[in-house]
C-alpha cells in the first residue's frame, strides 16, 4: 500500500528537495501545501494522508500552534516537524505536543528517509543531539501534554483568549453563543489545571513560542 505524505512548507525549493528525498522510497504518494490554511484544506480533502511534514515558520502556522491544531483536528495523522531551528527546548515542546519526529532542514537525504521509516513504524525520531532520553522523557503534568486533551473548538477558544479577546468577541468570531464560549473556557481551565483565563492565555503563549 502506498504511503500518502503531505509536505507543508512555504519554500518551493525545500518542498522540491523533500519530494526528491522521499521519491527514492517505494510506494510514496506526495502532495504539497505552501501555507497553513492550504495544509488544513489539503488534509480535509484527502483523508488518506498518513504523514505531514510541517514547517513551523509557514504562514498561518504561528509557531507551535499549527502542530497543536493539527493534532486536535486530525489525531490519526502523524506530524513530523521540519525547521531550521534545533534548540533542545523546541524539540521537547514539539514532542510533548504530539509530534512524531523533528527533522532539521539541514538533514541529509539518508537522514530524512531513515526518519520517515522510523516514524511509520511507530517510533519517534529526533536528532541524535541533544540526548534522545532527555526528549522522550514522559512528563504527565507538563502543560504541553495537557494541551493535547483539548478539542479543536477548545483550542481555538484558548488561542483567542490568549490574544486578549473577550467572551462576546469570541462568540462573534466563532458564530456561537456567549454561553457556549463560557462553557469552552471553563472546560479549558479545568483541563489545563489553571485558575483563570489570564493564566491560561499566558501559559498558552509560552507553550506556542518558538
Amino acid at each position: 500500500m502506498p504511503v500518502h505524505i503531505l509536505i507543508a512548507d512555504d519554500h518551493p525549493l525545500f518542498r522540491a528537495a523533500m519530494c526528491h528525498a522521499l521519491s527514492i522510497m517505494d510506494g510514496t504518494e506526495l502532495c504539497e501545501a505552501s501555507s497553513y490554511p492550504e495544509t488544513i484544506a489539503t488534509l480535509e480533502a484527502n483523508d488518506n494522508i498518513e504523514l505531514v511534514f510541517l514547517d513551523l515558520s509557514m504562514p498561518g502556522s504561528e509557531g507551535l500552534h499549527g502542530l497543536s491544531d493539527l493534532q486536535a483536528r486530525f489525531p490519526d495523522v502523524l506530524v513530523v516537524i521540519v525547521t531550521a531551528q534545533e534548540s533542545p527546548n523546541l524539540i521537547q515542546k514539539a514532542i510533548s505536543l504530539g509530534a512524531s519526529g523533528f527533522i532539521p532542514k539541514s538533514a541529509s537525504v539518508e537522514t530524512i528517509v531513515d526518519a520517515v521509516e522510523q516514524v511509520l513504524e511507530g517510533e519517534t525520531w529526533v536528532p541524535t543531539t541533544p540526548a534522545p532520553e532527555s526528549i522522550h522523557q514522559d512528563e504527565p503534568d507538563d502543560f504541553h501534554a495537557r494541551l493535547r486533551q483539548l478539542t479543536p473548538h477548545q483550542l481555538k477558544v484558548l488561542k483567542m483568549v490568549s490574544d486578549g479577546l473577550l467572551n462576546k468577541q469570541i462568540a462573534y468570531e466563532l458564530a456561537i453563543s456567549e454561553s457556549t464560549v463560557k462553557q469552552h473556557v471553563s472546560a479549558v481551565l479545568k483541563k489545563l489545571g489553571v485558575i483563570n483565563r489570564t493564566k491560561a492565555g499566558i501559559a498558552f503563549k509560552n507553550a506556542m513560542h518558538i
